[in-house]
């Protein structure tokens, strides 16, 4: 859904104007209906009145059907839906009424570029000009603009203020010539009209003036030239001492990367400019002033080697960092950075992970931040190196380990895996912190078979009320959410163990993806039905009782993790097989690949 999602009215709004347009697409071409809800309650927590907007359910078009007279500085919150006549989207929007003098006021100020004049200039009202109404004009007016009839109330808001600017322009004149491929605008400048109410002859002072000023801009020109060729010659003399002491250090600057192709991205003209510089002068730059951080590492001193992994904006690298965790000498770390196709919310999300980490203790199933670069870009955050890489990959891996006659996992490694995990969320849950996106891609493996919860990318540190409502839109891991999660975007530590109890699944299944052969659209649907994943034919019923347990439909009756801790615990203790690998059915789970719109 494509619409505007903030309203700004005047309350002389006339009845029946045009005040935006809704668009949607979907994917399987159903037909569409549009609709508005009232927001339940305002700002105020009181009911809100009904809304003073209609909206066509076929088009799309919002119209005001109510005078907003005597309403301004309210705020009303709304929803624009729309529906395929299974599903319902629903976006939350936010309506300003003001005063006719505020949003005149706001037009002149803020002159935002129209998408019906993008070819055309801007220009910013002039003050205090001389009054030529009395002189005649060089060229006759223009006639006024006209709009195509469909052009809705928010476009005509962002056209309005460049005409106000233009008309402002009491001295400026615009003559514009139409052919059938350009627009030539000739402008008639200031000074060729001030020319015209100049007296004839200039008096003595203004002489005077008009000999002074030549002198003393010469002057000016050359204590400048001098001025510039002293620190010319300062810079030139203080770079070739800088290099006789810094030649010992080349061997830590960036020229150390390898000769991996895939890292000719860090060598483009872009990062030459950003290359990497000894830690000494940062420190004569003035760093040294700066509030000093516990975890902020100097990145001079991360070699890289290889890429780890990548998604659509983010990428993680294998590195080795010198003297970092209070170790000398080099150790091995993953870094987490971005792309440069990343956008705003993908630094903000490593960001928030990174604010998350850095609150954390040291837990064995938690992947533990080491430090991190950001007094520039890009930025860094510094992992342990968990050497096994994801448990999906992991469990994968064994099944055809075990299609080829070999050893793969026990039942009791795969018990272990769900205790392991359940420790580790925990303590999050302990510290406050929802995940959101619990699921065996999230999860890392180490050389010994410990399990340690990753990418907080998503995490959200809600303390305060144990709650958090998602606004923004994205990529969704259907498969993993909650029925609250998916239809009314809520998340909790309770989502949390909804996810946990698919997680489950997937270790009994050696990797398989969640809902074999359903597309996400009947997962959700099925979902909100009732339907839940079978029980796999070699999961005995103690385990999967864990996991039906965690998918109840009212997220308070859903244990916490501290009782799953137990609970696995309790498995684990008894040394029973709960997972009969032997009767493994070996084309019974496939793997999705790629759904449109679905994080798997």
């Amino acid at each position: 859904m494509w619409l505007d999602r903030n309203w700004r009215l005047s309350e002389t709004e006339p009845v029946g104007n045009v005040i935006t347009r809704v668009r949607a697409e979907d994917n399987e071409q159903d037909k569409l209906t549009y609709g508005l809800e009232p927001h339940d309650y305002n700002g105020d927590n009181k009911l809100q009145s009904p809304l003073p907007f209609f909206i066509d359910n076929r088009t799309g078009t919002v119209f005001l059907n109510e005078t907003l007279k005597g309403r301004a500085g309210q705020n009303l919150l709304l929803y624009v839906t729309v529906s395929d006549g299974q599903l319902t989207a629903k976006t939350e929007v936010y309506v300003n009424i003001e005063h006719e003098s505020t949003t005149n006021r706001a037009r002149i100020r803020v002159p935002y570029p129209s998408q019906h004049n993008s070819g055309s200039r801007i220009r910013p009202p002039f003050l205090g000009l001389l009054n030529l109404s009395s002189f005649p004009s060089p060229l006759p007016p223009l006639p006024p603009k006209q709009y195509h009839p469909e052009t809705t109330k928010l476009e005509l808001e962002r056209i309005k203020p460049e005409e106000n600017d233009n008309s402002s322009n009491t001295v400026s004149t615009v003559s514009t010539v139409s052919t059938e491929e350009n627009v030539q605008i000739n402008e008639v400048e200031t000074p060729a009209l001030s020319s015209k109410v100049a007296p004839s002859a200039a008096p003595p002072s203004q002489d005077m003036a008009m000999t002074l000023v030549p002198i003393a801009a010469g002057c000016a020109l050359v204590v400048g030239l001098g001025l510039g060729a002293w620190s010319l010659r300062n810079r030139f003399c203080s770079s070739r001492k800088s290099k006789v002491n810094t030649k010992g250090q080349a061997s830590v600057s960036v020229s150390n990367l390898s000769d991996d192709p895939s890292l000719k991205r860090w060598r483009g003209t872009k990062t030459r400019n950003n290359r990497y510089q000894p830690w000494e002068k940062e420190f004569q730059a003035g760093i040294q002033n700066k509030e000093e951080d516990k975890w902020e590492f100097p990145r001079h001193r991360l070699k890289v080697f290889n890429i780890l992994g990548e998604g659509c904006f983010g990428q993680v690298w294998k590195c080795e960092a010198l003297d970092i965790d209070s170790k000398s000498g080099p150790t091995i770390v993953a870094v987490k950075t971005l792309k440069e196709n990343a956008a705003e919310r993908e630094r903000l999300d490593l960001a928030q992970e990174l604010r998350v980490m850095k609150n954390l203790d040291p837990h064995p199933n938690v992947v533990r931040l080491l430090g991190c670069c950001t007094e520039r870009e890009p930025m860094f955050v510094i992992l342990e190196y968990v050497s096994g890489g994801k448990l999906q990959s992991f469990l994968r891996a064994s099944r055809e380990e075990r299609n080829h006659g070999g050893a793969g996992l026990t039942s009791r490694d795969l018990t272990g895996f769900v205790y392991q995990i359940a420790k580790g969320m925990e303590y999050l849950a302990s510290k406050g912190i929802i995940h959101r996106d619990l699921a065996a891609r999230n999860i890392l493996i180490d050389e010994n078979r410990a399990c340690k919860v990753a990418d907080f990318g998503f995490a959200r540190d809600v303390a305060a009320n144990q709650i958090y409502e998602r606004k923004s839109e994205g990529r969704l891991p259907i498969r993993w959410m909650a029925p609250e999660s998916l239809y009314d975007n809520i998340f909790s530590v309770k989502s949390d163990i909804w996810s946990f109890g698919v997680l489950i699944w997937e270790i009994v299944t050696l990797g398989s993806t969640p809902y074999p052969g359903l597309a996400a659209a009947e997962v959700m649907r099925k979902i909100k039905e009732g339907y839940r994943l079978d029980r796999p034919e070699h999961c005995k019923r103690e385990l999967y009782n864990i996991m039906y347990y965690c998918w109840d439909k009212d997220p308070a009756c859903r244990p916490s993790f501290a009782e799953l801790v137990s609970l696995t615990e309790g498995l684990l203790l008894d040394e029973t097989d709960y997972i009969e690998l032997d009767r493994f059915p070996d084309h019974s789970y496939y793997n999705v690949l790629n759904l449109s719109g679905e994080k798997l």
